[in-house]
C-alpha cells in the first residue's frame, strides 16, 4: 500500500495513538496523520502545537515516513481521499469502540464516499489508553509522574510547560521572559538537572496549592510560597562557590524586579531551603515551604527511587566512594530529623509524609552501608 492515514483530535497524542502509527506503518509507505481541529470542544493544546508534538514524537523514533496534515472544515475520510488516499487506520480498544467507529466508517463509504477504514486491536497495556483518561488525571499531587507513563516524550515536555506556563501567570502576568529563563537550559530546563529540573518544580507548586486546600491558607500566602518554590532552585550549581545555591536564589529573585510587595519574605523562604542552615531563618511559612520541597522524601517507593537515581546522576561527576559518603551523612541528618518528628514541621505534610519519609531514608542508607 502507498499510503495510509490515521486521524484524530490527539490532544494530547497518547502511546496508544503511537502504536496505531507504528501499525500503519507496517501497512503502506507512507503515513498521513490528519490532525482534526473540532470547533466544539476546548482543546488541551492548539492545533499547530498539536501538530509539532506530533511530528517532534514521530522523529523522536526515527520514523521518517509520516507526514502530519491539520484538518479544518472538512471530514478526515474526505480530506483522504482528496490526498489520494483510500485507506484509514484506527485503533479499537473494546466493542464500544467497534460499534462507534462502524458507524462511522460507514458514513465514510456511503455517505462521504471517503476513504474505508482498517481496525486494529492495540496490546493489553494500552487498551485503556486516551486522550481524555490522561487529560483527567490533572490536578492531584504527582499527576505529572502518572501522565508521563502514557504519551511520549514530546508531549509530556509541551504539557508541563503549558501548565507552569499557566501557574507562572496567574503570579506575574506579562512578565514572561523570566518564565523563559527559569524553564530554559540555564536553570530548570537545563540538561544537567535530573532532578532539580520542570518536574521538581510541577511537584512543588502542586504540593503548595493543595496544602494550601486543605489547611485554609489565604491566597496571599499561596502565592508568596510559589513565589519562593519557581526561584528556590533557579541556581544550582556543583562545586565551591562564594554563596551557597540559596542564597545565590534569593540574589537572584531580589535583583530581578518582578513586582512584589513582600519580596523579602520570598527570598527569606528561599533562603530557607538550605535544609543544613535554616535555623536562623524565622518565618510562619517556612514549614510549609520546606514542606514541599521535601515532600519527595514521603513518595512511593518507587518515586523515591527514581529521585535518588536523579540525585545521583546530578552528581555523575563524582567518584563512588565520595558521593556513597556525603550521601550517607546527608541522609542519616535527614532520618535523625525524622526520627525526632522534625523533618516536616508542618502539621499537613508530617501527616502526609513523616512515616514513608523515614522509610524510603532508611532502605537508601541501607543501600549505600
Amino acid at each position: 500500500m502507498k499510503a495510509i492515514a490515521f486521524s484524530g483530535t490527539l490532544d494530547p497524542i497518547t502511546n496508544g495513538h503511537m502504536w496505531v502509527i507504528g501499525e500503519a506503518r507496517a501497512l503502506a509507505d507512507e503515513v498521513i496523520v490528519f490532525l482534526s481541529e473540532n470547533p466544539f470542544k476546548k482543546p488541551l493544546f492548539p492545533a499547530e502545537d498539536r501538530q509539532r508534538i506530533v511530528e517532534r514524537s514521530v522523529a523522536e523514533r526515527g520514523w521518517t515516513n509520516v507526514r502530519v496534515i491539520v484538518v479544518r472544515g472538512d471530514y478526515t475520510a474526505r480530506a483522504a481521499k482528496r490526498h489520494g488516499i483510500d485507506y484509514l487506520i484506527r485503533g479499537i480498544r473494546n466493542t464500544a469502540d467497534f460499534d462507534y467507529e462502524n458507524l462511522i466508517q460507514q458514513a465514510n463509504v456511503d455517505v462521504l464516499h471517503g476513504a474505508k477504514t482498517i481496525f486494529v486491536m492495540p496490546p493489553r497495556d494500552l487498551g485503556s489508553v486516551s486522550s481524555s483518561f490522561v487529560r483527567g488525571l490533572q490536578g492531584p499531587v504527582g499527576w505529572h509522574w502518572m501522565t508521563r507513563q502514557f504519551i511520549p516524550g514530546p508531549a509530556y515536555q509541551e504539557w508541563v510547560l503549558a501548565w507552569l506556563r499557566t501557574e507562572w501567570r496567574a503570579l506575574w502576568p506579562g512578565e514572561d521572559q523570566w518564565f523563559e529563563r527559569l524553564t530554559g537550559p540555564t536553570a530548570y530546563g537545563g540538561p544537567d538537572r535530573p532532578y532539580h529540573n520542570l518536574d521538581h518544580l510541577v511537584h512543588g507548586l502542586t504540593e503548595i496549592r493543595i496544602w494550601a486546600e486543605n489547611t485554609g491558607s489565604t491566597p496571599e500566602d499561596m502565592a508568596v510560597l510559589k513565589k519562593a518554590f519557581w526561584f528556590h532552585d533557579a541556581v544550582y550549581i556543583h562545586g565551591p562557590q562564594e554563596v551557597s545555591n540559596e542564597e545565590a536564589s534569593a540574589r537572584l529573585w531580589l535583583g530581578s524586579g518582578l513586582p512584589d510587595a513582600r519580596a523579602d519574605e520570598v527570598a527569606a523562604l528561599i533562603r530557607a531551603t538550605d535544609h543544613f542552615q535554616t535555623e536562623a531563618i524565622n518565618h510562619p511559612l517556612k514549614p510549609a515551604m520546606l514542606g514541599a520541597d521535601l515532600a519527595i522524601l514521603g513518595q512511593d517507593p518507587q518515586q523515591y527511587d527514581s529521585y535518588a537515581a536523579a540525585i545521583r546522576q546530578e552528581y555523575a561527576v563524582v567518584p563512588d566512594p565520595v558521593y556513597r559518603e556525603h550521601r550517607t551523612r546527608a541522609l542519616r541528618t535527614l532520618r535523625d530529623k525524622a526520627a525526632r518528628a522534625e523533618l516536616f514541621t508542618d502539621a499537613w505534610f508530617a501527616s502526609l509524609y513523616s512515616e514513608r519519609a523515614r522509610e524510603n531514608l532508611e532502605r537508601e542508607l541501607h543501600s549505600l552501608e
